[in-house]
C-alpha cells in the first residue's frame, strides 16, 4: 500500500496523475472501481490505464488521506451488482483537486511562456 506522508495528509498535493484523474472522475458523481477505470482511460485519451492493482492502491491512498470515501448511494438493485463498492469525492478531495488543477495550470502557463505555440515556430 502507498505510504501516506505528512504532506499528503495536510495538503494532498501534488497528486500523481492517476490520483488526479480518479478525483476528476469522482467530481462528477459516485462510481465503482470499473467505472472509474473506464472514466480515467477516457479522460486521459488512453494514456493512463489503471490496472486493478494500481486502481485499488490509488483508491486506498485517497481513502486514507480523506480525499474520497465510500458512498452509501447505490443504483437500483436491477442494474447494480451488490459486490461493487462505490466511491465519492469528499470536500477535502474537491479542494485538493482544485488546488492541483491550479498548480498544473501554472506549470503549463510557465511552459507556454517559453515555448512556441503548437503549429508556430
Amino acid at each position: 500500500m502507498a505510504r501516506v506522508t505528512r504532506q499528503t495528509r495536510d495538503t494532498a498535493g501534488p497528486l500523481k496523475p492517476a490520483a488526479f484523474l480518479l478525483l476528476v472522475s469522482l467530481a462528477s458523481g459516485d462510481r465503482h472501481g470499473y467505472a472509474i477505470r473506464k472514466e480515467v482511460a477516457a479522460r486521459s485519451g488512453g494514456s493512463v490505464r489503471l490496472g486493478p492493482a494500481s486502481l485499488y492502491r490509488t483508491i486506498a491512498t485517497l481513502l486514507e488521506s480523506g480525499l474520497i470515501e465510500e458512498s452509501g448511494h447505490r443504483p437500483a438493485p436491477d442494474v447494480d451488482d451488490e459486490r461493487r463498492r462505490y466511491y465519492r469525492i469528499t470536500e477535502r478531495g474537491r479542494h485538493a483537486l482544485r488546488d492541483e488543477t491550479h498548480r498544473l495550470e501554472s506549470l503549463a502557463a510557465a511552459a507556454r511562456a517559453v515555448m512556441p505555440i503548437r503549429g508556430k515556430s
